[in-house]
């Protein structure tokens, strides 16, 4: 495995050098920009060294409204990352197609002959669309994939909680042959370039499908129009489901944002009874149901027993162990607030190279024992055990403004807990080795604003996109944490 190691900029270079050459408990607040003391009010401040490690993630939470189809290597660690997905389709509450008399030919509704049975409806073609915003690597390698249909004997339920190491393979009925197979490569060099780069282009692979396939739905709806009714209905009686199999081809990741399965046919009407019209019924992967992506990451050990730094890669990769010195800090401030605490973790700076893998731009800082729990529950941040913060390229840095409150309630929760087991606090330590460890790990976001323009988060999830950066830190290289503490003269 090739590994590459950077020196940090000059910029970023010359204040951390600055920041480690702090004693590990100073009274200088020149760096922490305080106000004036008060009348009533004495602030002091402190430095402390914050230990950091990398730590492998496991499966993770899929939960994205992106799926993830290719195979690629990291250049800067050598390691890889292979994803494939499975979908359902969705159907609008009380799908129709047109009238059944309206799809025999002509002569049937001119001289009223009784309806031709249902079997001899037939759909022109059927396709499936894969619709990417972007993709990660070589647009022109091939790439090699296998369409499954799902099976009716394993569905994909809507309670169900899936991780990034799924076994796709469950949902597909024993002895299955794949119902097409397509070599792609992400640019469609069928296409001229002026259409590649026109504004109504849509990046996306088509699949054709069996015309038996589109067939086989299209009289269900006639024989079953109440398995049209909703998408719940639609996914157990008519279609479960693909599942797109990665079968060959590496240096490429395409996003995958909607997959669209489109059947054409051909009706009539009774005003032109002479004229056939061109329709296509059309059936969208979308949240309303189940999208759910496999990732498989080669052997991270390697980077993560690097001490020399800490690791963030996504997706289901590596996460930053952060072991937060609460004894310290509250140690001779008894009678103190801690009023402000800051911690900052640095990126080192990527190789000059064009296919570097990505950065990410949000991480949460979560207690470690909480995380299965937060993206399980769909929590979003409280600012007291859980907060987020945004990449500054400007610094090359992530920084949590303040986590005083964080560092207040697990001193709190200690004593509390001492007290509630009759332990010594070295007793209760042992028993609770994990008390004051948090994880920095890589996350998407939205948020709303109400009619006041106050902006609220309403869902944290984990970062599923190719990312990997190191960070300043490792047993070798504690990072600093700063504190301000307030008391009454």
């Amino acid at each position: 495995m090739r590994k590459s190691l950077q020196s940090l900029s000059r910029r970023t270079a010359l204040p951390l050098l600055a920041l480690l050459c702090v004693a590990s408990c100073t009274e200088d607040t020149d760096t922490m920009g305080l106000y004036p003391d008060g009348d009533n009010i004495i602030n002091s401040h402190s430095v402390y060294s914050v230990l950091t490690r990398s730590l492998e993630m496991g499966a993770v939470r899929t939960a994205s409204d992106i799926n993830y189809l290719g195979e690629i290597e990291d250049p800067e660690t050598g390691t890889s990352i292979r994803s494939e997905f499975a979908a359902q389709y969705f159907c609008s509450e009380n799908y129709s197609f047109p009238a059944l008399k309206y799809m025999f030919p002509i002569d049937t509704m001119l001289t009223q002959q009784p309806a031709h049975p249902i079997d001899s409806i037939r759909c022109d073609s059927v396709e499936v669309r894969l619709y990417f915003d972007s993709y990660y690597g070589d647009g022109s390698n091939p790439m090699k994939l296998e369409v499954y249909p799902m099976s009716f004997n394993t569905i994909m339920e809507e309670d169900s909680i899936f991780y990034s190491d799924i076994d796709l393979n469950r949902f597909v009925d024993a002895g299955t042959q794949p119902i097409a197979t397509k070599v792609f490569s992400p640019i469609d060099y069928n296409l001229s370039e002026s259409e590649l780069n026109s504004a109504t282009h849509s990046n996306n692979v088509r699949i054709v499908l069996p015309d038996t396939f589109g067939t086989r739905i299209m009289q269900q709806y006639y024989r079953q129009p109440q398995a049209f009714k909703d998408a719940y209905s639609f996914v157990r009686n008519v279609f479960p489901g693909f599942y797109f199999k990665l079968k060959s081809g590496q240096g490429n990741m395409i996003y995958v944002s909607v997959s669209t399965v489109n059947v054409f046919f051909s009706y009539y009407t009774a005003e032109h009874p002479d004229s056939a019209i061109a329709a296509m019924g059309r059936f969208a992967s979308t949240p309303e149901v189940i999208q759910s992506t496999r990732f498989v990451n080669d052997d991270m050990q390697p980077l993560v027993q690097d001490n020399s730094c800490t690791y963030l890669k996504t997706p289901a990769g590596i996460c930053t162990e952060v072991t937060l010195p609460v004894d310290d800090v509250f140690l001779h401030h008894e009678s103190d607030s801690v009023s402000k605490a800051q911690l900052t973790f640095t990126r080192y700076n990527k190789a000059d190279d064009s296919y570097a893998l990505g950065t990410p731009q949000t991480v949460l800082l979560l207690r470690k024992q909480d995380v299965q729990s937060f993206f399980d529950n769909k929590e979003v941040i409280n600012n007291l055990t859980s907060y987020t913060t945004s990449f500054d390229a400007t610094y090359n840095t992530y920084t949590f403004s303040n986590i005083c409150r964080l560092l207040t309630y697990l001193q709190r929760e200690k004593k509390a807990g001492m007290a509630a087991e009759n332990l010594s606090e070295e007793q209760w330590k042992a028993a609770h080795p994990e008390w004051n460890k948090c994880v920095l790990i890589p996350v998407k976001t939205s948020t709303t604003s109400d009619a006041y323009g106050n902006s609220y988060q309403t869902s944290v999830t984990h970062d599923l996109d190719m990312n990997s950066i190191r960070l300043v830190g490792g047993s070798e290289n504690p990072i600093q944490m700063q504190v301000i503490y307030s008391r009454f003269k």
